[in-house]
């Protein structure tokens, strides 16, 4: 137990961001803040200084997604914290643990009215599992402490903290640390095993979904070791993209719609879903009805009642551990017939392979997930921001390793591609990483181009051009409206690129694009890449919807 005396409150809330094992903040101080970023100036702790707020909950929520760690960000009062609210919703909704540091005016003594005065700790109560102001210097360990246990807790989620400027200058005469002890996950029951083998072994057609929750470090080998032992095919949501890599024998696709796609003809057959992982921030994969296929919900908590989601079983407790558990249960069954799903995942194989190679210019988006997965090899990361492209990519590209697609299905927001990417990129020095945006969303947080390039990151941003909110017209077109009020213009994006120190390109022919990306990741450092699109072929994403409902 560390104990410390006389010791000044920001260097305390610091000790503690230490023993956490906090190795960076990101973020952008204020004058409130000016006694924790000196605290952080003698600590171990790296400040990285962003260009917005936002970008820095983005980084953090990243940071902590990939870690399984709470990434921390920093704002001051006002303004500062209120460019977090985008960012922390992000976190919640996509269970990625984060904890956001935000300043406020002296409690105790103030002589400047409600200047810049907003209650962020009542307004990041309803989008973070935590929200508190600290107001004596004696609670920061407890709090710190209780915060990054929340935040990891399952589900994660953001927590935040605010430390008023006098808080931060005050003293605490006597305090210690907490310990951080290992977290101890509930197992399901014993009986609901056995219910869940005996339901498996006399299903005809059992199907294996993997849904958000089930994208945690700890499940990944466990889900691996029942889909080779039992030979189950699988599918995943959005979310849960790359837990099983998509080049697996079993893998039969990714639901990146709702209903109709040509993966819910499989789960149209399906007898049995063991779900892993349902999450109900993602759209519904499949939609359940009485007397229809029976289901297994495994997951940390029970299944919310909802009206399209009602499972005959529920396996509650450490998804790992119930599956390592389940395992042991059972074993092939010469029962289970998988030819109808095999015979579809031959159908999405063939889907995905169309328009690889068409030579069109603007390329289309089914020849832009083909060249993007060319250059990237098996650990290499790709970063979505949100739009059409996302639904391409979540089709399309075929994973490889856990965590090698980063997408958000929760909250969808766009802006968050480029910060993402960076903190992959930060985290994973030496594997290829890329950002992909389009033009709408990347000039959301464009300026931390700026920060890529001060860290020295080696990053490709990818930056799909239609001059449009091209999702959003796209929607407008099948609903029936006019194409009217979502096209924008936009920069010359070589020189904006080259602005900020980066290297700037435009590829000008279909044929170039992949020797392009090949060159700018070789020759390392921050390089974007811009790359007209033709979006007609997003037509054929209702078109195939509405033939698959046909059927």
């Amino acid at each position: 137990m560390k104990i410390f005396e006389n010791i000044k409150a920001s260097d305390l809330f610091v000790k503690a961001l230490e023993n956490e094992g906090v190795e960076c903040v990101f973020g952008l101080p204020g004058e409130e803040n000016l006694d924790l970023v000196e605290s952080l100036r003698r600590s171990s702790i790296r400040l990285i200084l962003t260009r917005h707020e936002q970008a820095a909950g983005f980084m953090a929520a990243t940071y902590g997604r990939l870690t399984g760690k709470p990434g921390v960000c920093l704002a001051t009062l006002g303004p500062g914290a209120t460019n977090l609210v985008t960012a922390a919703a992000y976190a919640q909704l996509g269970g990625m643990p984060m904890l956001m540091i935000t300043g406020q005016k002296p409690i105790k003594k103030s002589k400047q009215g409600r200047f810049q005065i907003v209650d962020i700790v009542d307004l990041m109560k309803s989008i973070t599992k935590f929200s508190r102001q600290i107001v004596d210097a004696r609670l920061i360990p407890s709090l710190v402490r209780e915060a990054f246990r929340l935040a990891e807790e399952e589900r994660p989620g953001a927590v935040h903290l605010e430390l008023p400027e006098d808080i931060a200058a005050d003293r605490a005469e006597f305090v210690h640390l907490f310990s951080v002890n290992r977290t101890c996950r509930p197992q399901a029951d014993a009986k609901a095993l056995v219910s869940a083998a005996e339901m498996i072994g006399s299903a005809r057609h059992p199907l294996l979904l993997i849904g958000a929750g089930a994208n945690r470090k700890r499940i990944f080998e466990p889900l691996r070791a029942f889909v080779e032992k039992t030979g189950i095919p699988f599918f995943n949501t959005q979310m849960g993209k790359g837990v099983i890599g998509g080049y697996h024998p079993l893998y039969i696709g990714t639901a990146a719609l709702s209903s109709g796609d040509y993966l819910h003809s499989a789960i149209d057959r399906a007898d049995l879903v063991i779900n892993a992982g349902h999450d109900v921030v993602e759209k519904p994969p499949f939609f359940m009805e009485p007397g229809g296929k029976r289901v297994i919900h495994v997951n940390f908590s029970s299944a919310a009642v909802d009206a399209v989601y009602f499972p005959q079983l529920e396996l509650v407790g450490d998804i790992a551990t119930t599956f390592q558990r389940l395992t042991a249960m059972v074993w092939p069954c010469t029962d289970h017939d998988f030819v109808d799903f095999m015979s579809i995942r031959e159908q999405v194989l063939a889907h995905i392979a169309e328009g690889a190679d068409d030579p069109r210019f603007p390329l289309i988006p089914q020849r832009i997930v083909a060249d993007v997965r060319k250059v990237m090899p098996n650990d290499g990361i790709i970063a979505l921001d949100n739009g059409m492209y996302k639904i391409w990519f979540a089709r399309n590209y075929r994973s490889t390793q856990p965590n090698s697609v980063l997408l958000d299905n929760a909250l969808a927001t766009m802006g968050a591609g480029l910060p993402s990417a960076m903190a992959a990129a930060m985290l994973n020095p030496g594997r290829r990483i890329m950002a992909i945006c389009g033009d709408g969303g990347f000039m959301m947080n464009s300026q931390e181009m700026e920060t890529a390039v001060r860290l020295e990151l080696d990053l490709v941003v990818l930056v799909l051009r239609d001059d449009a909110y091209g999702m959003i017209r796209w929607k407008q077109a099948v609903g029936g409206f006019e194409d009217w009020g979502l096209q924008f213009g936009n920069p010359d994006f070589g020189q904006y690129a080259k602005s900020y120190g980066a290297d700037g390109h435009r590829v000008e022919a279909a044929a170039d694009f992949a020797p392009l990306l090949e060159r700018c990741f070789k020759a390392g450092g921050v390089h974007l890449v811009e790359v007209p699109v033709d979006y007609s072929e997003n037509q054929r994403v209702l078109i195939d919807e509405l033939a698959m409902v046909e059927r």
